[in-house]
């Protein structure tokens, strides 16, 4: 077992959750990250934190950081995101003996490096310093690959969902199609609410609704759409919590989610775990969980969503075919994508990098 970890990480639901469920597999933990952790955040075995900006021009972090690794010693350091958190990180830990591993997300390697010539230096090289990176995708890990060379190895591997919900009631369940991804471009919300117009305009799903749930940037923007499409079936709950949102997912039959990148998204699990009939972005990381028409839609042309929406819609009314495909979607992920499993496959790339270093 690693007895001291150093977890570096911005603050985020994601970096919560990762603290909470490696914390019964090692010894202690040192964080550093922007902000204190929530009191309800802390596992009883957090040893220490330290909080830095993570800022490109925060030219004092690095010291810092390699001041407290000195005094701490860790025998793990483990580094979520490969943007300028591992920046940061990798300055700081030259030289420092314990192996470290690299968890990227979707937008470090899909879109980062996109931006220019340094932002795509910087990510490979953070890439590069690691033993072991952690992709959420098959799609991710190629990426990975072409930007870090042959150096780290790769695992795939996710956060997973929380646990996998009891069984669905399909009979009862309300008519009713969610989105929960944050109100933010990158997510295209609009390109929902615009569907959905021509779905309050065709009679045969008069009884259904929408739901929009979390919020962002573009909240406000959103329901001046909704209002100038004249939608009628609408709802935007806000920010919700983790149990409201899973009535929300237990609640509707449809999930769309339509980003234009993204790696595989825990709110895709969650709909898949709660029976919902996902619809989805024709992304690479989205066709490694739904085959077209099996388990899910795939968007072909974002401009013509009412179409897969609408047949998604006609698939998930009857209730036994929903049951099916929720049986596909249940086993999909209790096999690959369940939070507690997989945190102990992290501790095993903990265990295996230590048995290397000795």
């Amino acid at each position: 077992m690693v007895e001291r970890l150093l977890l570096i990480g911005s603050a985020s639901v994601h970096t919560w959750r990762y603290l909470a469920g490696i914390a019964p597999h090692v010894g202690r933990i040192y964080l550093v990250c922007n902000t204190d952790v929530p009191p309800e955040r802390r596992p009883a075995n957090l040893a220490g934190t330290l909080t830095v900006d993570f800022g490109l021009k925060a030219l004092r972090t690095a010291g810092r950081i390699r001041d407290w690794a000195r005094r701490i010693e860790p025998d793990m350091v483990h580094v979520h995101q490969a943007n300028s958190v591992a920046w940061h990180a990798v300055r700081a830990l030259q030289g420092c003996p314990a192996p470290l591993v690299l968890s990227a997300w979707g937008s470090d390697v899909l879109l980062l490096p996109r931006q220019n010539a340094l932002m795509r230096r910087m990510v490979s090289t953070n890439l590069a310093a690691a033993s072991v990176v952690t992709s959420d995708s098959l799609h991710m890990a190629a990426v990975i690959r072409e930007l870090a060379g042959e150096g780290p190895a790769i695992k795939v591997l996710n956060f997973g969902m929380d646990a996998l919900p009891p069984e669905p009631d399909f009979v009862s369940r309300p008519r009713r199609v969610l989105s929960c991804r944050l109100h933010k471009p990158l997510y295209r919300i609009d390109a929902i609410l615009r569907a959905w117009r021509d779905v309050e305009n065709d009679n045969r799903f008069a009884d259904w609704s929408l739901t929009v749930a979390a919020s962002g940037e573009e909240t406000d923007s959103l329901k001046a759409l909704a209002a100038s499409l004249t939608l009628q079936r609408v709802s935007f709950t806000g920010f919700v919590k983790t149990d409201v949102l899973a009535g929300l997912y237990r609640d509707s039959r449809v999930f769309v989610s339509v980003p234009s990148s993204d790696a595989t998204s825990i709110s895709l699990l969650e709909a898949m775990g709660h029976g919902c009939l996902p619809v989805l972005s024709n992304l690479p990381a989205n066709g490694e969980w739904v085959i077209d028409g099996l388990n899910g839609k795939i968007v072909e042309d974002i401009a013509t969503l009412s179409v897969p929406l609408r047949e998604a819609m006609l698939m998930a009314e009857d209730g036994n075919a929903l049951e099916r495909i929720a049986a596909i979607n249940r086993n999909l992920v209790a096999a690959k994508a369940l939070h507690e499993p997989n945190m102990r496959r992290f501790a095993e790339i903990y265990a295996s990098l230590q048995s290397r270093s000795e």
